[in-house]
């Protein structure tokens, strides 16, 4: 599958609106709570990849899982924390906090791969990190006098284990061996449902729970996972991180909209410093190497 530019920025803008819809879906749960939420999906999510990468992949697809290694099952680690803590989160905390809370990824991101792999951070991205830092410190201080960090804090353990899962595979293709991370989707899925399913008993979801979750697993998760690897394959790593902030606008909207779930100003004054550095730090990013690559065409 194949996609012009434009047809990326628009796929890709489709898969933001797909993974928004987690926080206002749960929202419209009757008694499935925490670790079954958590379950329900991932078990759908595994369902529906082993339906959906056999046609994208093949049947090579499970060789990839027996022959991926180390690096693919810590991968699967980290998507099986991410699954995890992220519905975790949206029974504990807003949907809003844990939007804006996710949204510090990518400068998670740069400190681990500077501690492990040695990536040097811009110093436009570390102002940008202090930024951030400075929103969520400011979200996080608010919501300890309140006594509402909890699902925060879990919500954190989203970004950390993705800085972790980006490092891995750049680690690893620095030394020749890609990871593949579609297939390393599926193995976190289902170590996330294999380790929520023990905390979850015994399972209270009605039929109309186990619908809307099998609807997350299919729609929210494994659909715009494998398209996001589709529009990675033509969309630049700073407009993949731009547009992937549109999960974080969409997601207040619908929670505000179709659960009447409306963000605090706490978190409206730090999420708009956490966005507005992270914009900051991609179109100063951009403008950065369209200039590296005039200077280049020039010389």
């Amino acid at each position: 599958m194949k996609l012009r530019h434009g047809q990326a920025v628009v796929l890709m803008v489709a898969v933001t609106l797909m993974w928004s819809i987690a926080g206002v879906i749960t929202r419209h749960l009757d008694q499935a709570r925490s670790f079954e939420v958590t379950f329900w999906r991932s078990f759908f999510t595994v369902v529906s990849l082993l339906v959906i990468l056999p046609v994208f992949q093949g049947r090579e697809v499970f060789t990839k899982i027996r022959r991926g290694g180390w690096p693919l099952w810590l991968s699967g680690i980290c998507w099986s924390v991410m699954f995890t803590a992220f519905m975790v989160a949206l029974t504990l905390t807003s949907v809003a906090n844990v939007l804006v809370t996710m949204a510090v990824g990518p400068f998670l991101t740069a400190v681990i791969a500077r501690i492990f792999i040695g990536h040097r951070i811009p110093a436009r991205t570390a102002v940008a990190i202090v930024l951030a830092g400075a929103g969520i410190a400011y979200m996080y201080g608010t919501q300890l006098s309140e006594g509402g960090l909890a699902g925060t804090l879990v919500a954190l353990l989203v970004p950390i284990a993705a800085g972790v899962n980006w490092t891995v595979t750049q680690r690893s293709h620095a030394h020749g061996r890609d990871v593949d991370l579609v297939p390393s989707v599926l193995v976190g899925a289902a170590i996330s449902s294999c380790i929520a399913l023990p905390l979850a008993m015994p399972l209270r979801a009605s039929g109309h729970d186990i619908a809307l979750l099998a609807l997350l697993g299919f729609v929210q998760l494994a659909i715009p996972c494998v398209l996001s690897v589709i529009c990675a394959r033509v969309l630049k790593a700073p407009e993949i991180s731009l547009l992937g902030l549109l999960e974080v606008i969409f997601g207040i909207i619908l929670a505000w909209w179709g659960a009447g779930e409306a963000p605090t100003s706490t978190v409206l004054t730090g999420g708009a410093l956490v966005i507005g550095a992270l914009v900051l730090n991609e179109v100063l990013g951009l403008r950065y190497r369209q200039t590296q690559r005039q200077t280049s065409s020039q010389t």
